[in-house]
């Protein structure tokens, strides 16, 4: 097994050729970048001794764990991808670190970074995780980096949703292509938090085939400079927001226009006139507020007819009594000037 030890720095450093044989530790005290990539090695042993080292490169390597690195208070950048680590560990001490390069890892979750303030960059790029997983974030990291990360890398790792990634809201430069996101409205809700980005790759994504996808974007992040590695043209910028102005402008003025509508044609129920205000109502306990049945109400017109009926026997008998109180009929008859009278 190969280790990264004292030992080996000193074989494979430059110190032996060092023409003033100057001692090994105070070599390694003044050591500030260290390059043992691709190397073999398997684990990192005690390097304390090299106090000042800022820069340590040790990717494609076979390294599981991360550890012994506490002493590098001074470390800025860490560069450890593609190996076989499967835990973000023991990194607390690395007050300085700006940059954590973890791609092409065993990594699950994105945790044990809380006391990094002064982070960057993370790239934790192309997991190999176990089929069906994705990538998750521990929501305490997420909310320790979310006033110094700038820069973050979540490549092909699975994910469908990053929601909880609104808190990163000094993100600069976003990296999560060849994922599974699909939601628009997500994408816009978050990036609608990220008002400093200018810089964003999502190819590779279903929600890339959304209609009006790459317009959205644009509006959504006003500083957004580059989208799926092409350049976004101002113009093209400024015609799109017009074209939202206007397009808010006619939806609002729609939705007034139906306001008054609705204003001018209510619902009869709220102009009904009271009952006591209605004309012709009969107010008969038994009917309230309604107009008179036609029992009530005048007779009908056959009522005429009986009328007539009535006043032609009325004439009739007038009649009779006046020929009562009148000679006998057979005086009458001979009576030459009645006859006449009658007969005229």
């Amino acid at each position: 097994m190969v280790r990264l030890s004292v030992d080996l720095i000193a074989r494979t450093s430059a110190h032996g050729k060092n023409k003033r044989n100057e001692a090994l530790e105070q070599y390694l005290k003044k050591l500030t970048h260290l390059n043992f990539s691709n190397r073999n090695i398997e684990d990192i042993d005690d390097l304390s001794v090299c106090r000042n080292l800022t820069v340590l490169y040790l990717y494609d390597n076979q390294i599981t764990q991360i550890c012994n690195l506490g002493f590098a208070s001074n470390l800025t950048h860490l560069y450890m991808q593609n190996n076989n680590i499967t835990l973000i560990e023991n990194l607390s001490a690395l007050q300085k670190l700006s940059k954590l390069y973890l791609g092409g890892n065993c990594i699950t979750v994105v945790e044990g970074l809380e006391n990094l303030k002064e982070l960057t960059e993370l790239h934790i790029e192309s997991q190999r995780l176990p089929r069906g997983e994705k990538l998750l974030f521990d929501p305490r990291t997420l909310r320790s980096l979310s006033d110094s990360l700038c820069v973050f890398n979540i490549s092909n790792n699975h994910i469908d949703e990053i929601k909880e990634l609104a808190v990163l809201k000094n993100l600069t430069q976003f990296d999560a292509a060849d994922n599974q996101l699909k939601d628009i409205k997500e994408l816009e809700l978050v990036f609608s938090q990220w008002p400093q980005l200018w810089r964003m790759d999502l190819s590779g994504n279903p929600v890339c085939h959304k209609t009006k996808f790459r317009d959205r974007l644009i509006l959504v992040c006003k500083n957004l400079e580059v989208l799926d590695g092409k350049e976004i043209n101002e113009l093209s910028r400024q015609f799109l927001i017009k074209w939202k102005a206007s397009k808010e402008a006619k939806r609002k003025s729609k939705e007034d226009r139906l306001i008054g509508e609705q204003t001018t044609y209510s619902k009869p129920s709220e102009f009904q006139i009271p009952a006591h205000l209605v004309p012709n109502t009969y107010t008969h306990p038994g009917f309230p507020s309604k107009r008179k049945p036609m029992e009530f109400g005048r007779p009908p017109l056959k009522a005429k007819s009986d009328l007539r009926k009535t006043h032609t026997s009325a004439i009739r008998c007038q009649s009779v009594k006046n020929s009562k109180s009148a000679a006998p009929l057979q005086d009458v008859a001979e009576s030459p000037k009645v006859l006449s009278h009658v007969a005229v």
